[in-house]
């Protein structure tokens, strides 16, 4: 069996390269669709991605797997995983649960996530969503889930000091129709989206794409149904021994973000900055000990 840790999704991405090209073709069909573009009939995927049935045999061996219904168990296995509750993630946690202190079986699953998803983000994708973030000349709109607001919203209060011309969206479906009134065609919206995919968030990220917005996706290793309208997504892993997801790997991202996007704009950001620390002091926001 091919690394657990992986995937079928990241095992295609690690794998284009050495793929011919009517399997290349396979894969792309198979992500397009992810996963359920692998669930039916060995022929029918064949037939929908207009490739020979030997070509399907190939590819999946080339992946490590024995044949097609050892392909289709794992993606059944990872539909199982993306549909789980904090309870049952946490049920399954705890029949294997190893020996050691929490702190350092926590740390080590969030630094085998941080490798693993390091591993599979493309440099050049993601100097190309910070450049969007940095244009000053798009509109900026970043929205989070239920969960993922926290994310959207640490995102939103760093990007206000960086850059003019953004705004927060709120995930509640009664308030963002509103904003999208003002999406124009080339502006960018960030979409926070992990697992238990909520549909208020797809129905957002549909609407702006309807009005040819650019969307950037934060998502998990199972990845939003968000990803087939994203231009450019990036696909955190996010579990750890408890029964809730771990931001720590999402958050990486989102901090190196702000760091690549605050040294494209700074002698903006830095006016800006100086700006707002003088309002500080005028306000006596912040005690100051000096």
């Amino acid at each position: 069996m091919p690394d657990a840790t992986l995937t079928i999704s990241d095992r295609i991405q690690q794998k284009l390269d050495d793929l011919t090209r009517a399997e290349r073709q396979l894969a792309h069909s198979i992500l397009e669709n992810y996963p359920a573009s692998g669930l039916g009939p060995l022929a029918a995927l064949a037939r929908d991605a207009q490739v020979s049935v030997p070509t399907v045999a190939r590819m999946v061996q080339k992946l490590g797997f024995k044949g097609y219904p050892e392909f289709q168990a794992e993606l059944r296995e990872e539909l199982r995983a993306k549909a789980k509750s904090p309870i049952a993630k946490h049920d399954t946690w705890a029949d294997g649960a190893p020996s050691g202190h929490m702190l350092n079986r926590f740390t080590d699953a969030v630094i085998d996530n941080i490798r693993h998803t390091l591993g599979q983000i493309n440099p050049a994708a993601f100097d190309e969503a910070c450049d969007l973030v940095a244009d000053e000349a798009r509109h900026l709109y970043i929205v989070g889930g239920r969960i993922t607001h926290t994310m959207a919203e640490y995102l939103f209060l760093h990007m206000q000091v960086i850059r003019p011309n953004l705004t927060h969206i709120q995930s509640t479906s009664n308030t963002w129709p509103h904003h999208l009134l003002d999406i124009s065609e080339g502006d960018v919206v960030v979409v926070f989206d992990v697992r238990r995919y909520e549909n208020n968030t797809l129905k957002l990220a549909e609407m702006a794409h309807a009005k040819s917005a650019k969307l950037i996706l934060f998502t998990d290793q199972w990845r939003s149904p968000i990803h087939q309208l994203a231009d450019i997504s990036f696909s955190s892993r996010i579990v750890v021994p408890s029964a809730w997801d771990s931001a720590a790997t999402t958050l990486l991202l989102v901090e190196t973000m702000i760091s690549t996007v605050q040294n494209l704009n700074w002698d903006e950001t830095k006016a800006r900055m100086e700006e707002l620390e003088d309002m500080f002091d005028q306000t006596k926001l912040f005690r100051k000990f000096t």
